[in-house]
């Protein structure tokens, strides 16, 4: 197997593609990865480009293959994942790579789905040339994220995310928290809720601030794709509030397991963790937060309720330090993107 360290200038480009591509689908696709797929003809032109469909839809590479036509024979695929090799909801796509007559293929992240991993190794004792680890950092940190940690840990993908001062407080000693950051961060956290397939809250946070959960646009109007809307907690939901609907799911429990189990049965591997601080602290105690957004206003409050409570850390021996994958300003805002350090 070669892992080239950097790949020739027509096949990075095309992953970079697929990677747009699978970027698009994003949050549409589950509980299938959201693939992306490019072939190249014989000469190293794009010939076809291919995402997921939603489940029991054609895969990425078979979009592609259909568009590039008679020009995939002797060209390349170029694809995010490694294509199946097990007849699930579709025939594998190993089989549409060999009818269609591709000399190699370049795959990013091997399959760690034990069902469908194998591709690879079909497709070479077929003889063609393959190669895995195109860009695979960055793919595997991309739209297959949460899909990948899905496969590997049985459970959902959960992202924290929360708004707070530099202080750390979430609202006003009032109870008064809107809002905390800028128009910016407020969009971006929209767009990041259309993607993924559940937003959580507790009944705390659902009663405090009476919010709706959904994805819009900065003008206000839902987005095409909406998130399944999760209240947790044994408290009622407030009749009449936003979140008093009968397409929210209400969790009568307090256990992160609990909510996940649900959200597994229901096809979810992408889940957002909004709030509020008990809710949060009883997912970091239990070891089921695997991503944290923090939008950090340039801002003071000196009193009112703050962003975590409880996570299970009583000593300084136990604190829970992360590793920070990126900073960002969000229009006047710091965004900190981080997530649990091991070792």
């Amino acid at each position: 197997m070669t892992v080239p360290a950097r790949p020739a200038p027509p096949v990075e480009r095309a992953m970079r593609r697929a990677l747009e591509a699978s970027t698009a689908v994003h949050g549409a696709t589950s509980p299938n990865p959201p693939v992306g797929a490019v072939v190249l003809d014989a000469a190293g032109e794009v010939a076809g480009v291919g995402a997921t469909a939603p489940a029991g839809g054609p895969h990425a590479e078979v979009v592609a293959l259909r568009e590039a036509g008679e020009r995939a024979r002797g060209g390349t695929a170029v694809v995010t994942l490694e294509p199946c090799a097990h007849h699930g909801r579709t025939p594998p796509c190993t089989e549409a790579l060999l009818g269609a007559g591709v000399a190699a293929v370049h795959i990013a992240v091997a399959d760690p789905n034990p069902l469908a991993a194998g591709g690879a190794e079909v497709l070479r004792r077929a003889g063609v040339e393959v190669t895995v680890g195109t860009l695979a950092d960055e793919v595997a940190g991309g739209p297959l994220r949460a899909w990948l940690h899905a496969v590997r840990a049985g459970r959902p993908h959960v992202t924290w995310k929360f708004a707070a001062t530099l202080d750390g407080r979430s609202a006003a000693a009032d109870g008064t928290s809107r809002w905390i950051t800028g128009p910016e961060a407020r969009a971006e956290v929209h767009e990041f809720r259309s993607h993924v397939d559940a937003v959580v809250v507790g009944t705390g946070t659902a009663r405090a601030d009476d919010p709706a959960l959904t994805a819009r646009y900065p003008d206000g109007t839902d987005r095409e794709r909406q998130p399944l809307r999760v209240v947790v907690g044994h408290s009622d939901i407030r009749p009449g509030s936003r979140l008093d609907a009968p397409d929210v799911l209400h969790l009568r429990t307090h256990s992160p397991d609990d909510v996940l189990k649900a959200l597994t049965d229901r096809g979810a591997v992408d889940v957002l963790l909004e709030g509020g601080p008990r809710l949060a602290g009883a997912f970091l105690a239990a070891n089921r937060v695997d991503r944290v957004l923090a939008y950090l206003a340039p801002a003071l409050l000196g009193a009112g309720p703050a962003a975590l409570a409880d996570a299970g850390v009583g000593t300084i021996a136990a604190i829970r330090r992360l590793h920070v994958d990126g900073v960002r300003t969000v229009g006047g805002d710091v965004l900190v993107d981080a997530r649990p350090a091991t070792g």
